[in-house]
């Protein structure tokens, strides 16, 4: 495993994030969640101003940007800052206002990363926020989400991008079964990604296939615990960042499991 995978909690400036507990209307409440990420130990804290879970409606470019541009100038001044958009406006903006990662679900803003020399994660998804999760079909999920992936970080290296993260898009277009065929071979996942000096980034955090996995559908409130279980999973099988809403428990499991592993090889 990594020895220190970094840890990039949320900040969703909107009001329709498929987790309330995240949801920050108002900048100054942005702002102070993204301080307290930083506080208790958050690597990159990521600052969305559009939701991007299952059936969201898309957000205008002026209101996006409204949202999310006071809120990184603010907390880039106190560590690393992402932000989360698949507008080339937002994320040109919100580079020019602090941010240093530019978290892209769409793929599509590899050139934006590589002309503003900033950090990069790349998602695969299937189709929009509003079709998903209609009928996502494979025939082999992870040999198509490893070539898309693949031939992202090829492009990538080509212009220069450093730093680079691949993302499988857990949720994304995906059924319960593909996002658990994904986690299986996150090692073959961190295979490709250094094979092009990226590394990758996991997001399971809350998210509605942790709720199918037991005898009764689970709550988001009701998902800590498999968000945590997937989490030590990815960090064990040599992920380099998990997203996460839970920033506490997710830094205190990183000490963890990383802990003993530095202990044995110092």
């Amino acid at each position: 495993m990594a020895l220190s995978p970094l840890v990039m909690g949320i900040v969703n400036v909107t009001p329709d994030s498929f987790y309330p507990a995240t949801r920050t209307r108002a900048g100054d409440a942005g702002i102070t969640r993204g301080r307290e990420l930083f506080d208790v130990g958050c690597d990159v804290v990521d600052v969305g101003g559009e939701s991007t879970r299952p059936g969201a409606d898309p957000v205008g470019l002026d209101e996006e940007l409204a949202r999310v541009l006071p809120v990184i100038r603010e907390l880039a001044l106190l560590g690393p800052v992402s932000v989360d958009t698949k507008k080339e406006e937002v994320a040109r903006a919100a580079v020019h206002a602090g941010a240093t990662i530019i978290n892209d679900v769409s793929s599509t803003l590899l050139d934006v990363a590589a002309q503003l020399d900033v950090g990069y994660v790349a998602m695969h998804a299937q189709g929009d926020s509003k079709t998903m999760q209609l009928n996502p079909t494979y025939e082999d999920v992870v040999e198509e989400v490893s070539a898309f992936l693949g031939d992202v970080a090829a492009r990538a290296r080509s212009l220069g991008v450093r730093p680079l993260w691949i993302d499988p898009g857990i949720g994304f277009g995906k059924t319960v079964e593909h996002n658990l065929a994904l986690l299986a071979h996150c090692r073959e996942l961190v295979d490709l990604a250094q094979g092009y000096g990226a590394g990758v980034l996991v997001g399971t955090s809350r998210k509605r296939f942790l709720a199918r996995l037991g005898a009764h559908e689970l709550g988001v409130d009701e998902r800590l615990e498999g968000s945590i279980a997937t989490e030590a999973w990815a960090m064990l099988e040599g992920v380099s960042m998990v997203r996460v809403h839970d920033a506490v428990a997710a830094v205190q499991l990183r000490e963890l499991l990383v802990r003993p592993v530095e202990e044995v090889v110092s």
